[in-house]
This record gives C-alpha cells, sequence and structure tokens, in this order.
C-alpha cells in the first residue's frame, strides 16, 4: 500500500496518510492488486506545493488567457518584504514532510506578523498544511477559525478561499474526497486583486486532485489546465514541473495513460532545470507509477530507486520513510517479497526511530502483506492489524477499510479461507458504515429540495387562491350594481366561480402528481432505476411480520468492481452496473424486490421460500450475470467479461423455524456472499439449514455464529449450499 505523500506549503491535502492498493500482482497472475491511480493524488499535490510566494513580485507579468492581471495588494506587499516572503517560499517548498521543523519556523513568524496583513494569512495557510499533516486536531480548528473572522475586508476572500484549501487538505487526508471537492466550491472563477496567484494555483491543484479522486475527471483536466497556466506565468521551471505532475495524474485517472506519460516526462525536464531533491523525488515517484502501469517495469523500477535517492538526499526522515514505503509497495507489485520486507524493515526502524506515526502505520502494513505472501501468516497478520490500529487512532477510516481488503486478498491468495472472510467481513461493515452515511447526507439533501419544491408549489397555489378571491369580490361588486339585471349576474357570477374552481382542482391535481414524482424519484436509483435503501426500508415492511423475515435474501457483489472502473474507466463501470441490474430484472417477477444496496452491491427480497426453487434462482441469477460479455465502447465494439458472489438464505431457517429482523438477515447473507468470494468467486454460498440438534438462536448467539460461519460449517452446526457460476472459456479471461 502507498502512502498519501507528504507535500509542502497550502497543498499538503494528501498529508497523511495511504492511498489505495497500487499496481499488479503480488505474485502470480492470480494475484492482482488493484492500480496505484490513487496513490498518486496526495504525491502531485505535494509536487505542488512548492509554488513559491515570490510570484506576488510577478504580479505585473503579461496576463494569460485565464484572467486579467493587475497589480495586487500581494505585489506591494512582497516588494516590502521580499525576504519574508522569500522565506516563507522556502517553507512551503520544503513541505509537509518537514512539518514539524516548519511549525517551529512559523510560529515565530506569526509573533511578528502584523494582524490582517497579507503575509500573516500566507502563514497561517501554510500553517494550516503542516497542522495537517501532524493531526493536530484542536489547533486546526482554532486556526480555521481565524481564517473565519479575518479582521482585514481588502483579504476575506483571500482568507476564505485559504480556509477552503486548508478544510479540503483534512478532508483528503481522511480519505473524503468527494467531501473535500465540495469544499473547493469557494474556488473564484477568476483571479483578483485581493487573492495572491500563488493561493490561486495552490487552490487549482487542491481542486484538481480532488476532482480527480472523486471521478470527476473532465473536471479535474480543466483545472489542471488552468493550474498550468498560472505556473508557466510564474516564469519558474520548478512550478512548470510541479504543475505537469498535476496534469498527468488527471490524464491517469482519465484512462489517457500515453499521455500521462509524456506529461510526466515533461515535468522531468522542467524539473531538471531547478533541481531540488523534493520536488524530483515527487516526479520520480510520480514516473515510476505511471510506468509501472504501462507494464514498463525496468523503467519504472529505476525511477523509484531514483525517488529513493532523492529522498535521502534531501535530509527530511519523513521522506525518506515515505520512499522506502512507496519502494516496498513496488516491490510487492511486482511479486518481490524478499525485497519488499527489506524495504519496509528499513523504513519502519526509521519511522520509529524520528516518532513518524503515519509511516510506522505505513511499513508496518506493507511488511505485514510480505510477510503473508513469505508464508509466515501469523507475523503478517499481526503486523497489519497494528497498523490497521494506529490508522484507527488517527481517524482514517477510510485507509483502515483498504487494510482490511488489502488484507482478506493476500490471506486468500495464501490459503487462509476464514481469515480472508473475516477480513472481508471487516472491509464490509467499515465500507457499510460510510455508505450510510453518504446515503443519509443524500437523503437529507434530497428531503431538502422536496421540500423547497413543496414550499414553491404551495406559494403558487396560495397567488391563486389571492386571485381567486379578488374574482370573487369583483364578482359580489358587480352584483350589487346590476341588480336588476339578477339573472344574467347570477350566470357570470356561476360561471367565473366554476373556472376558478377548475383551475384550483387542476393545480391540486399538479401538485398531488408532483408530490408522487418527487416520492419515486427520491426511491430510484438514478443509474440503474432500481430501488435505492430508502424504498427498500417502506417496502420490507410488508415481508416482515412482527419485525421477523419471512422471505428469501440474496446479496450480490460484482467481482473486481474496483478493478474494472481502473482499467477500463467509470463510463465502463457504469455501463457494467446498468446491464447486471437488467440481468437480474430479467430473472424476477415484478413483485419481487430488486434494490441497488451499495456502489457494486444488489439485494434480492422474495417472498418464495421453496428450497428447490431459491437454489433454482440463485443459479439462475449467477449464469445469467457471466453469461454473456458486457458490450461497451463505441457501438459496442468491445466486451468484458463479468461475474458475481453471491450470499443467499430463506426466512424461517430450517428446521426449527429459526428467524430474525431484516436487518440480521441481511448481516447473514452478507457473511455467505464474503464466504463466496473468499473460495474464489463466480459462486454463490446459502444457508439451506441449521443441523437438527442446534437449537434456535438468540441475538448474541446470532453475532457469534456470522462471525465464524466457515468453522461452524465445517465443524457440521448447519448446512451449506455451494454453487458455481459460468466457467468461461480458456483465454476469454476474467474482469
Amino acid at each position: 500500500m502507498e502512502r498519501r505523500t507528504a507535500m509542502g506549503g497550502d497543498s499538503s491535502a494528501c498529508g497523511t496518510g495511504r492511498l489505495g492498493q497500487a499496481g499488479s500482482a503480488h505474485g502470480g497472475p492470480a494475484a492482482s492488486r488493484r492500480p496505484a491511480v490513487r496513490s498518486l493524488a496526495c504525491l502531485l499535490l505535494l509536487s505542488c506545493a512548492a509554488f513559491g510566494l515570490q510570484v506576488q513580485a510577478q504580479a505585473t507579468a503579461p496576463s494569460s488567457p485565464l484572467t486579467p492581471l493587475a497589480p495586487t495588494a500581494a505585489a506591494a506587499s512582497a516588494a516590502v518584504v521580499p525576504d519574508l516572503w522569500a522565506q516563507l517560499e522556502r517553507i512551503e517548498r520544503g513541505g509537509a514532510a518537514r512539518a514539524a521543523a516548519n511549525l517551529l519556523v512559523l510560529d515565530t513568524l506569526l509573533a511578528a506578523s502584523t494582524p490582517g496583513s497579507l503575509e500573516r494569512l500566507e502563514m497561517l495557510a501554510l500553517r494550516g498544511a503542516a497542522l495537517v499533516e501532524r493531526n493536530e486536531g484542536p489547533a486546526l480548528q482554532r486556526l480555521l477559525e481565524s481564517l473565519q473572522n479575518w479582521p482585514d475586508p481588502r483579504f476575506r476572500n483571500a482568507a476564505q478561499l485559504a480556509e477552503a484549501v486548508v478544510r479540503a487538505q483534512q478532508l483528503t487526508r481522511e480519505g473524503k474526497s468527494d467531501q473535500a471537492f465540495k469544499a473547493m466550491a469557494v474556488l473564484p472563477s477568476q483571479l483578483s486583486a485581493d487573492v495572491p496567484l500563488s493561493l490561486m494555483f495552490r487552490a487549482l491543484v487542491q481542486l484538481c486532485v480532488a476532482e480527480a479522486e472523486a471521478g470527476r475527471v473532465e473536471l479535474a483536466l480543466g483545472h489542471a489546465n488552468e493550474a498550468l497556466l498560472l505556473a508557466e506565468r510564474s516564469q519558474a521551471s520548478w512550478r512548470r514541473a510541479a504543475a505537469l505532475s498535476v496534469q498527468a495524474y488527471a490524464l491517469l485517472r482519465a484512462q489517457q495513460h500515453e499521455r500521462a506519460a509524456s506529461a510526466i516526462e515533461e515535468a522531468l525536464k522542467e524539473a531538471a532545470r531547478d533541481p531540488d531533491p523534493m520536488l524530483l523525488y515527487r516526479v520520480h515517484n510520480t514516473r515510476g507509477v505511471i510506468l509501472g502501469i504501462l507494464k514498463r517495469f525496468d523503467r519504472a523500477q529505476a525511477s523509484m530507486q531514483l525517488a529513493l535517492n532523492a529522498a535521502r538526499d534531501s535530509g527530511s526522515p519523513t521522506l525518506q520513510s515515505l520512499a522506502l514505503a512507496n519502494s516496498a509497495d513496488f516491490y510487492l507489485r511486482q511479486g518481490n517479497f524478499a525485497k519488499a520486507r527489506q524495504l519496509s524493515e528499513e523504513g519502519l526502524a526509521l519511522a520509529r526511530r524520528h516518532g513518524d506515526s503515519s509511516n510506522e502505520a505505513l511499513a508496518l502494513h506493507n511488511l505485514g502483506i510480505a510477510l503473508i505472501q513469505l508464508r509466515q501468516t501469523e507475523l503478517g497478520k499481526s503486523h497489519v492489524m497494528q497498523s490497521i490500529a494506529m490508522s484507527q487512532a488517527e481517524g482514517l477510516n477510510g485507509q483502515v477499510a483498504d487494510s482490511f481488503n488489502e488484507l482478506g486478498e493476500a490471506l486468500e491468495r495464501m490459503g487462509d479461507l476464514a481469515g480472508a472472510a473475516r477480513a472481508f467481513q471487516q472491509y464490509r461493515r467499515m465500507i457499510d458504515q460510510q455508505l450510510r452515511e453518504e446515503t443519509r447526507s443524500a437523503v437529507l439533501e434530497l428531503q431538502a429540495q422536496y421540500d423547497d419544491d413543496r414550499r414553491g408549489k404551495e406559494m403558487a397555489l396560495l397567488a391563486r387562491d389571492r386571485s381567486l378571491k379578488l374574482e370573487q369580490l369583483r364578482a359580489r361588486d358587480l352584483q350589487l350594481q346590476l341588480w336588476a339585471a339578477v339573472g344574467a349576474c347570477v350566470v357570470l357570477s356561476a360561471l367565473l366561480l366554476g373556472l376558478a374552481y377548475q383551475r384550483i382542482r387542476k393545480t391540486n391535481q399538479a401538485l398531488a402528481h408532483s408530490n408522487a414524482a418527487l416520492k419515486v424519484q427520491g426511491e430510484r436509483d438514478p443509474l440503474t432505476g432500481l430501488a435505492n435503501r430508502r424504498h427498500f426500508q417502506t417496502a420490507i415492511v410488508r415481508l416482515a411480520e412482527q419485525g421477523r423475515l419471512h422471505a428469501s435474501v440474496f446479496l450480490i457483489d460484482i467481482d473486481h468492481f474496483k478493478r474494472i472502473n481502473d482499467c477500463h474507466g467509470h463510463a465502463v463501470g457504469d455501463a457494467v452496473l446498468v446491464e447486471v441490474a437488467q440481468r437480474l430484472r430479467s430473472c424476477l417477477r415484478d413483485e419481487d424486490l430488486l434494490v441497488r444496496w451499495g456502489g457494486e452491491e444488489f439485494l434480492i427480497v422474495i417472498d418464495i421460500r421453496h428450497p428447490a426453487q431459491i437454489e433454482s434462482l440463485a443459479q439462475r441469477l449467477l449464469d445469467q450475470i457471466a453469461s454473456t460479455p458486457v458490450r461497451h465502447g463505441p457501438a459496442g465494439s468491445q466486451g468484458l467479461n463479468v461475474s458475481a458472489s453471491m450470499g443467499f438464505c430463506s426466512f424461517p431457517v430450517a428446521p426449527h423455524g429459526w428467524n430474525v429482523d431484516w436487518e440480521r438477515a441481511i448481516a447473514l447473507v452478507d457473511t455467505l456472499m464474503y464466504m463466496a468470494k473468499a473460495h474464489g468467486r463466480n459462486r454463490a454460498f446459502g444457508l439451506k439449514a441449521m443441523a437438527p440438534h442446534q437449537p434456535e438462536l438468540d441475538a448474541a448467539a446470532f453475532l457469534a455464529l456470522s462471525e465464524r460461519m466457515e468453522e461452524a460449517w465445517r465443524a457440521g452446526e448447519l448446512e451449506l449450499v455451494q454453487l458455481q457460476g459460468p466457467v468461461w472459456a480458456a483465454g476469454e479471461g476474467r474482469t
């Protein structure tokens, strides 16, 4: 696993933590790991963090297509205290890899700075990046509050932008890329006199990486190009190298691998014009990952070695231990586990010697994975669990989930299926928690939108009602004035009232229709058209009597879906989700409940409980998903083989009629589904019956059974059925 590389200054959004696993195999064709695209995110922020504040003095340079550039307050400030700006530039270029030393220098400078000044604003922005890297939450919160309440009105826009950048750095460190993207919504459309060019550049870099991490690659490419324009206006080679690194990352996320390689080669040339160990490390490391994805392994290995050499030249223990970890991860992906172990042990010793807990956790994780592959399974598992405990202490739940998933994959490759199932289950629990938080946020946003629409329609209805009352008053006046023509007035009044009544009736019908449409929209997944969790919680009531479920439940997870997104792009991943949803629906009745349960998971609940019918349906679902390739590309010219893993069970469970509520039922089939994954994927596991001597379980006993499903099966405490999906012909391969 590669780490979110420490970086300098305001751009250190990914200053701590680890990004997703990287690259190719741990060993052998079947031991594939996820590509290391995400591991570049913070590395690229790290590269661009070195955008120095001396660019303020160049604010009168010729304007670019991005925005007109007039002399700014920043330029005037730089002219007054050039040595201070140069010192701040050195701090920023040193980056979060020297966060502890930077904090000492910045505290001294802040004590002598003028409240409300632009220099003080830049010091706080740099200090915020260092506090994010050091995970000093209370001090960071105080700093953000000071940026919120900036005293000088001339620089409040700049303070607001600096606050957004620091918040995005903190969120990215915690693995919340989508929230980091939202935090950057304050980015101005163009540079203004009160926003320093350097701050705008760092904000563009932060936004680009957050967008790329959140899958918004088109927006990321646009902001990467804007950052490159600003870097070119600065007329500094190392800034251009930093911007090109960000552009290479955005291209990589857009699956433009050759263009990404071209951009990073250009970045390397620019970095060589103004060499610096920190910048050379970042560019070489990025280049190594890109070349590894392109399977140019000899050149990738040379780049990783150059990155390690540059880190050693920098004199930063943090950067050295980080480089050792990234090199160890590279060798893990190449299957050289002995070399990975050596580098991990060296990085672990260095991190412990200098009290670097983040790099210590990373080294422990990589060392544990290497030991597992070297058949020292128990020792390796203990190292990985130590790493997970350290990441949990820092609140890095996204990284903890990734660690459990990678541990499960490593144990699965070594044949420890029970251990793999437990690791996958922990991963699943953490992902479920994150999904529930995201779903809750989405539902609240949808409810707010629904309430706004309803209020708007109610106001329109009130306006129409007012108009009706005015018409009624005018009709009454007309009656008094034309009493002699009572008959005509009565007819006219009735006609007016009838027309008004019809208008009100139509308005009420339209409002009811709109409310019904909003309700349906809120209970449907917009991509697949299937029911979502909100609809499920309403529909499940009819299948659960007194809180107990009387139905059959199937939980289906597309195999290696992360790899599909990484290798083929999110558009292809979306096409796979839509096609799998259609194939599942084709096997079900109209009254059966089919829910998009998570990112690549589907839940089916039906009221049929006959064992033969349930097993037949499970086999049909497996066959239907994997029967033919999913077509994608221009006019469906390309095919992609897709399979799925499934867990299923009918409730109450034979032979004693053992039953649970629907939440525990789903937890049980979730465990069965992860057993299917641990046993090779493209298959289903179903709970057929409990052992005749097994009594009905209470809630605590149920949880214990769920934790040790594999052992209980082998001990004869329950009867499982295992179904195999279609086996593709030789040469077809799997996704």
